[in-house]
């Protein structure tokens, strides 16, 4: 039986992507590409959906990585044999509140945590930067965790599949496509789950006319929540959660922008942002973040993630821009 033991930083590591056309898959593969440290199990196009040869190459695998619609993802679960030993990241929504996986945010979770998983289950790319902000905030016990949040948020379009993606590719798509509407979305348990809360947040997700970015906002009115710090001890508590990492960082509030832009022609980055916007008086914020919902919200997380399985340097292969 393969050892279950973290994997070796010095050997070369089997991956298989399980969805590598779509646009997750193909974004980890073209943060993979070129490093000596992973070599890529690829399936032909006759062989994507085979599920003898997913099966073989699933459990050949040392770290297989799921970019699968949630019942295709668990479906490839039950393909493993467990004495394959193949480690998994899930870049479906199908088990980040489900026992026995690990919630793949290093930054929250600890990356030891996540280095010693078997199953790690990527965060998606809206309670990233809601988790980002608020799950911090509540186990300083700066903000309550019984109070009923609420969150806005505009995401690129390369987040809702290929269907959408086309509509908009196509001009046959809005600007803005507010939806949601029926409250209930599949992103709020996780929310709720891992930020510790009492109630899940009311969640304005929206999709505008750019092909990735991501902005997520939580406004607070701090003068209502009784013993909810003011801006200026949010933003320092932040800072303090997240000194020392490469990957998320917080905005100095003697430099804010008077604007937050999402571009219709970024380039892709792994980082998340947070900014703390406070009212003079202390009496409101607008906690912000920040980020590539193909980069720390999808594919950037899972090669984050894949890095630390592996021993390797988290950052490794990952679009870091400065400032």
């Amino acid at each position: 039986m393969r050892t279950k033991a973290r994997l070796h930083p010095t050997l070369t590591h089997k991956v298989f992507i399980d969805g590598a056309a779509g646009t997750t898959g193909l974004e980890i593969a073209e943060r993979l590409a070129g490093r000596s440290e992973f070599s890529l199990i690829t399936l032909d196009d006759t062989q994507r959906k085979d599920a003898a040869a997913r099966r073989e190459a699933l459990n050949e695998a040392d770290v297989a990585i799921l970019c699968l619609p949630d019942d295709a993802a668990r479906e490839a679960v039950e393909l493993l044999d467990p004495a394959s030993g193949t480690r998994v990241i899930d870049a479906s929504s199908a088990h980040r509140t489900a026992d026995g996986w690990c919630y793949g945010f290093p930054e929250l979770v600890g990356r030891e945590r996540v280095a010693d998983a078997r199953r790690v289950s990527n965060p998606g790319c809206y309670p990233t930067g809601f988790l980002g902000l608020i799950a911090p905030l509540v186990r300083a016990e700066l903000l309550p965790a019984d109070w009923p949040y609420t969150v806005n948020a505009v995401s690129g379009y390369s987040g809702g599949g290929k269907a959408l993606i086309e509509r908009f590719e196509q001009g046959s798509a809005p600007a803005f496509r507010s939806y949601g509407l029926a409250m209930g979305h599949k992103h709020l348990a996780e929310m709720q789950a891992h930020a510790g809360l009492a109630h899940a947040p009311v969640f304005s997700p929206a999709v505008v006319d750019a092909f990735r970015g991501m902005v997520v906002e939580v406004p607070l009115q701090l003068s209502a929540i009784d013993g909810a710090g003011e801006p200026a001890a949010l933003l320092e508590a932040l800072e303090t959660f997240y000194e020392g990492s490469d990957v998320v960082w917080t905005h100095p509030d003697f430099d804010l922008p008077s604007e937050l832009l999402v571009d219709t022609d970024a380039s892709p980055r792994d980082d998340m942002r947070l900014f703390v916007f406070g009212a003079e008086d202390g009496s409101q914020a607008r906690l912000v973040a920040m980020l590539d919902n193909l980069g720390k919200g999808a594919s950037g997380a899972a090669v984050q993630n894949l890095n630390l399985l592996c021993g390797l340097d988290e950052t490794a292969g990952l679009h870091l821009p400065s400032a």
